[in-house]
């Protein structure tokens, strides 16, 4: 399966602003063959902490604007967006994976970044998605999250490829090569991490967008620039590298 990763800037707290600019990269990914396009974490506002102002209730217009890329290019589109189930108290910092045929899932992310006060305004989600899309076993996850190998690690057996958006700051970009690369060597999978380019609320960011192989090879590796990165992902080379190098069953 193909698959973009959509490095892109954000307008602060502009979703009307993003999604006009992400249109035509989602259109050019669908171009190139693509059959999944990853945007950022918090891709149509930027990683506010505004929850109260910016939040939108289930299925609201950033949930509509990857459902609507979807089903226009028959692709898969996913994106974190701030989000506030129905009946919740505070909303979730939630990536929606949307299907050409109108398929919605979300994972709510596990670990809100404290450094930063994501914990207190967006509630923490309290389970795990690993989902089938086109053949291969996908598994979500956001930013921070790729800090605890636990989780990816709970994950293996049942994963191809790991999907990361972020907004990774770039005083800590060496932090982050370094742990998108290690998700994907110590669990021999495929790690899609899609990080956003451009400036917000004072911070910098380098990109650095990266598909990397079950064996630490590099698939496609971004800079500080926007561009549509796309790279293959075979679940057959999953199987092969476990296969010839079954480390995953010495783990106690």
């Amino acid at each position: 399966m193909k698959v973009a990763a959509i490095q892109h800037d954000i307008a602060w707290e502009d979703p009307s602003a993003n999604f006009a600019h992400l249109a035509p990269l989602i259109a050019d990914a669908a171009e190139q063959g693509a059959r999944l396009a990853v945007l950022t974490e918090m891709y149509s506002t930027g990683f506010s902490m505004a929850s109260e102002r910016i939040a939108e209730p289930a299925g609201g217009r950033s949930t509509a604007f990857l459902a609507e890329q979807a089903s226009t290019h028959g692709l898969w589109v996913c994106g974190s967006l701030p989000e506030r189930p129905q009946g919740a108290t505070r909303p979730s910092n939630c990536l929606v994976l949307a299907g050409p045929d109108g398929t919605l899932l979300r994972y709510r992310k596990i670990h809100p970044f404290s450094f930063a006060g994501e914990h207190d305004h967006y509630e923490a989600g309290d389970k795990h998605v690993t989902v089938m899309v086109e053949g291969v076993r996908l598994s979500l996850f956001v930013c921070y999250d790729l800090r605890f190998a636990d989780e990816f690690w709970s994950l293996a057996g049942d994963t191809d490829c790991y999907i990361v958006v972020a907004n990774w700051p770039a005083t800590r970009r060496e932090h982050w090569r370094t742990l998108v690369r290690a998700r994907a060597i110590e669990n021999q999978a495929y790690v899609v991490a899609v990080n956003r380019v451009g400036s917000g609320d004072g911070l910098d960011y380098a990109g650095d967008s990266a598909i990397i192989g079950p064996f630490g090879d590099e698939v496609a590796v971004g800079d500080d620039r926007e561009r549509v990165l796309v790279g293959e992902v075979d679940p057959a080379v999953v199987t092969d590298i476990r296969t010839r190098f079954p480390f995953l069953v010495d783990r106690r």
